[in-house]
């Protein structure tokens, strides 16, 4: 059988215990069997490879892919490799915090750590993701040192367990800690 990922996804097959995959970089998948692949990514039409969308934004979500995986390819996983401490104290006292949020995968960052997410401007925290800096420059000056921002797919590891551990450690530091 060939396994096939791309690069921000070959973390977590290593995780769930594949011993052998190929990582694409060019988006061909044509002779895979299987691909894993991000969710967001579009799967190319009339193709006989099977695909699998992961989501990789929130710890939980990392979770469940390492198993997702395991339980389609027969693996074991690995242990555990991160320790996300977001404990259910943690995440009562974070649901006061209402927190406006510029993008799918910070919304599902936010939504993990318990904030209140609102769609106006009744914020106390304005997450957003750095692409959209100059898009939004007059609401971040108006915001000031309530904007959040946190680094796109771009400026962030390739390892979305690296990855989900910066964005953790920015918004804990930037909001559960001044409140």
């Amino acid at each position: 059988m060939k396994i096939v990922t791309t690069p921000m996804c070959q973390e977590i097959l290593r995780l769930a215990g594949v011993p052998k995959f190929e990582i694409i970089n060019d988006g061909v998948y044509e002779d895979a069997d299987i691909a894993f692949i991000l969710s967001e990514t579009k799967i190319p039409e009339n193709s006989s490879t099977k695909f699998v969308k992961l989501k990789l934004n929130t710890f939980t979500q990392i979770e469940d892919s390492v198993e997702l995986i395991s339980n389609i390819l027969g693996t074991k996983p690995l242990e555990k490799h991160f320790n996300h401490n977001l404990t259910d104290q943690l995440k009562e006292k974070n649901k006061e915090i209402k927190v406006k949020v510029y993008s799918n995968f910070l919304k599902d960052i936010a939504q993990d750590m318990g904030f209140k997410i609102v769609p106006d401007d009744t914020y106390d925290y304005l997450v957003y993701p750095d692409y959209l800096k100059n898009k939004l420059k007059t609401e971040l000056n108006e915001a000031g040192e309530r904007a959040v921002e946190l680094p796109s797919h771009k400026n962030a590891p390739l390892n979305p367990i690296k990855k989900a551990e910066i964005r953790y450690q920015i918004l804990e530091k930037s909001i559960c800690m001044k409140h």
